[in-house]
């Protein structure tokens, strides 16, 4: 399933992805903080790092930039997707008790929520296209572009954990990804334990964005194009569509 929650805004800093995690996670508390907890935390409040069953895209309509922030005229777009209907039920419920929501100085209010159409996947090799960067590691934890030869060999152990996580078996075939028109995007990124870890403001991912192809299982592809294709899906990576 699919939402796009429309926000009336003026402005969201240059790292906004961790403003929208932050959104997120207000909502599933405000829906049920019991399955709140579920999700990111275990064994007495320790971080639950096993991989989320969402992932999502923001559009800024109308925007210029202006010092570390971006003013919008138009307010702005919050896509998320995911194939697990209890996420998606709290969420929904959460965000309208949520409304309003302030993340430092900027503030952005609901307008609506509307379900998104998704496109069916009946074949084997399907094109798609970024709606939010894909950021990939190897084994060193340094960034891989899709055209690096070992970008596949990752992405199935990655595919393979993800499909795991959410229903319980990993990929039915080997998936062949295949950059059609790629290009290399940083972004920014504020996060605290990366902060404290090494007393730097920012973290910068070394990402992709553009249109590329998926080769396998029919089933695996159709939870892929729900689930994202990308480390750090919960914190604004690897939302797809089909072309």
């Amino acid at each position: 399933m699919r939402l796009c929650c429309q926000f009336e805004a003026e402005s969201v800093p240059l790292p906004y992805q961790m403003m929208f995690a932050s959104l997120i996670k207000e909502a599933l508390k405000n829906s049920s903080e019991e399955y709140f907890n579920k999700l990111y935390y275990y064994d007495h409040n320790k971080r639950n790092k096993q991989s989320k069953n969402f992932c999502f895209s923001v559009f800024l309509k109308n925007f210029e930039f202006k010092d570390d922030h971006f003013v919008l005229k138009d307010g702005l777009n919050l896509n998320i997707s995911s194939p697990d209907k209890l996420f998606i039920v709290n969420f929904f419920n959460g965000l309208l008790k949520t409304k309003s929501f302030k993340y430092k100085n900027h503030f952005i209010e609901l307008v609506k929520v509307y379900l998104l159409p998704e496109k069916n996947i009946f074949e084997e090799k399907v094109t798609f296209k970024t709606m939010s960067p894909i950021h990939l590691t190897d084994k060193r934890n340094r960034p891989l572009s899709p055209y690096d030869e070992n970008f596949t060999k990752e992405y199935n152990y990655l595919a393979d954990k993800i499909l795991e996580n959410y229903r319980g078996v990993g990929l039915l075939k080997s998936i062949e990804f295949t950059p059609i028109q790629m290009k290399k995007v940083v972004v920014k990124e504020e996060i605290k334990e990366f902060q404290r870890n090494t007393g730097k403001e920012y973290m910068f991912l070394e990402s992709y964005e553009g249109t590329f192809s998926l080769q396998g299982e029919v089933s695996d592809l159709r939870d892929i194009y729900s689930l994202g294709v990308s480390l750090r899906r919960s914190q604004g990576f690897g939302m797809i569509e089909v072309i």
